[in-house]
């Protein structure tokens, strides 16, 4: 007689949930990009608007704009004040934050500044960074980082004032200095969420820099939207649009898997 084998309702689930070897995850994932690109041809087919093309016209505006060049150095032009613009934020970000955790003085001085630089509409400030800076790149640069900086500075301050009592009082308890109880427990205690702030503050930098291209000075993937723009090209002008969306959320996601790799590895899937 053959012994009767069972299957657990989560088995059934798991194995009935993976289609072509993926996740359950990673196939619904999947299925709703492919829904909503669906939407966005039928829209653009009906029309709802004539300023709204369908998904294949974009794509192949897109594919265009990437073989002919252009958006190669459209990206080549944005990421460069957004580059120096994130670097700065996380050097002096980090900085700052670590200072306002470990001392109330720099905590009274730092913390109204930055509190209000995040709670204030950037887009209003930017025609004063135009006055101040010109129209140049330290313009877009400054722009990323009245965006980026506030969210690192500020996660870093929250991280390191939250670091782990017991942790601190153990190393007090082993006679450790003050440096070492920073640079051993608390810092490396304050990782996680400091990472998170940084990774939180590449993408508001690049909205800041999007936003300094288009009302500063047309120029990198700010100028290909604005011109397409003019002329009625709106399914260039689209293209542009989807890659940023691609390419922060491309950026973003990197930077999350890179987090929880190294700083937070209780969130790695099984």
């Amino acid at each position: 007689m053959l012994a009767a084998t069972s299957v657990t309702p989560h088995a059934k689930a798991e194995k009935s949930g993976r289609l072509f070897g993926m996740s359950d995850t990673l196939f619904y994932r999947i299925l709703s990009v492919l829904i909503v690109f669906g939407v966005w041809e039928i829209a653009g087919m009906i029309p709802i608007s004539i300023a709204f093309p369908t998904f294949s016209s974009t794509m192949a505006a897109m594919f265009e704009m990437i073989f002919d060049g252009r958006l190669i150095y459209a990206y080549g032009e944005t990421l460069k004040p957004l580059g120096m613009g994130v670097a700065i934020s996380a050097f002096f970000g980090v900085t700052i934050g670590v200072s306002m955790g470990l001392n109330r003085l720099s905590q009274w001085v730092w913390e109204p500044i930055f509190v209000v630089l995040q709670a204030s509409p950037v887009a209003a400030l930017i025609p004063l960074i135009t006055y101040a800076y010109g129209i140049g790149i330290t313009a877009k640069t400054v722009a990323v980082i009245m965006l980026a900086a506030p969210i690192i500075v500020l996660n870093t301050y929250k991280a390191v004032r939250n670091a782990n009592p017991s942790l601190i009082q153990m190393c007090r308890s082993f006679q450790g200095t003050r440096l070492q109880e920073i640079w051993i427990v608390i810092v490396p205690n304050a990782a996680p969420v400091i990472f998170a702030g940084l990774r939180l503050g590449v993408a508001a930098g690049f909205i800041g820099v999007i936003l300094a291209e288009l009302l500063i000075t047309p120029t990198g993937i700010g100028d290909l939207i604005s011109y397409h723009r003019s002329i009625a090209e709106y399914d260039y002008m689209y293209a542009a649009v989807f890659t940023i969306i691609v390419f922060s959320a491309v950026m973003v996601g990197f930077l999350e898997t890179v987090e929880i790799k190294y700083f937070r590895p209780e969130k790695k899937k099984v």
